[in-house]
C-alpha cells in the first residue's frame, strides 16, 4: 500500500467516525436511551430510532459489497426505514447502537487495509474509496438531523459537550 493510499485511508476514516466536521458518531449516540430514540418529534417525520434503523440498513448494504458480496437492491428506497416507531426494549436499542458502530468500525478497517481505488467485482462502477465515503456522507447527513432531534428535544449537548475534538 502506498503513502498516498495510506494517508487518503486515514481521512475516510475521519470522515466515518467524525472528525473535526462534527462530533463524533459515538458520542452522538452513546448516551441515548430507547426513551429518547423512540420520541418523535412534532413536525419530524422519524425519530432517533428509525434513523439509526435506516443508517445501519444502507450501512451493512455498502459493506456487504466491500467485504465482495452483493446485496439484495431492496424493491423501494422505504423498505431501508423500520416499520416499527421504536425499539422493543433498552437492550434492544443499545444492541442497535452497537452494531451500528461495529459496522464503522469495520468499514475503518477497510479504509485502513484496502488498496483503495480497487474496483469492486460486484459493483464494477465503484471503488472501495468511494463506497467509503458514501457510507461516511450518509453516516453524516443522518447524524445531524440526530444531533437537532436531540436539540429539539432537550437531550444536547450530550455528557462532554457537543463539539468536534
Amino acid at each position: 500500500m502506498n503513502e498516498s493510499n495510506r494517508a487518503f485511508g486515514e481521512a475516510l476514516v475521519k470522515s466515518l467516525v467524525g472528525e473535526r466536521g462534527h462530533i463524533p458518531i459515538t458520542r452522538a449516540l452513546l448516551d441515548i436511551n430507547a426513551e429518547l430514540a423512540g420520541t418523535r418529534t412534532t413536525g419530524a417525520p422519524y425519530n432517533i430510532y428509525q434513523l439509526l434503523k435506516h443508517m445501519s440498513y444502507w450501512q451493512e448494504f455498502l459493506l456487504t459489497y466491500l467485504e465482495g458480496g452483493k446485496p439484495e437492491l431492496p424493491s423501494s428506497v422505504m423498505d431501508s426505514w423500520p416499520s416499527a416507531e421504536r425499539p422493543e426494549s433498552e437492550e434492544d436499542w443499545e444492541s442497535i447502537v452497537q452494531s451500528f458502530l461495529q459496522g464503522v468500525e469495520r468499514a475503518c478497517e477497510i479504509a485502513r487495509t484496502s488498496q483503495l481505488d480497487e474496483i469492486l467485482e460486484k459493483f464494477p462502477t465503484e471503488t472501495k474509496a468511494g463506497i467509503l465515503r458514501n457510507i461516511a456522507s450518509h453516516n453524516s447527513y443522518h447524524l445531524g438531523e440526530i444531533v437537532l432531534l436531540r436539540r429539539m428535544n432537550g437531550a444536547w449537548p450530550p455528557p462532554g459537550g457537543g463539539y468536534p475534538l
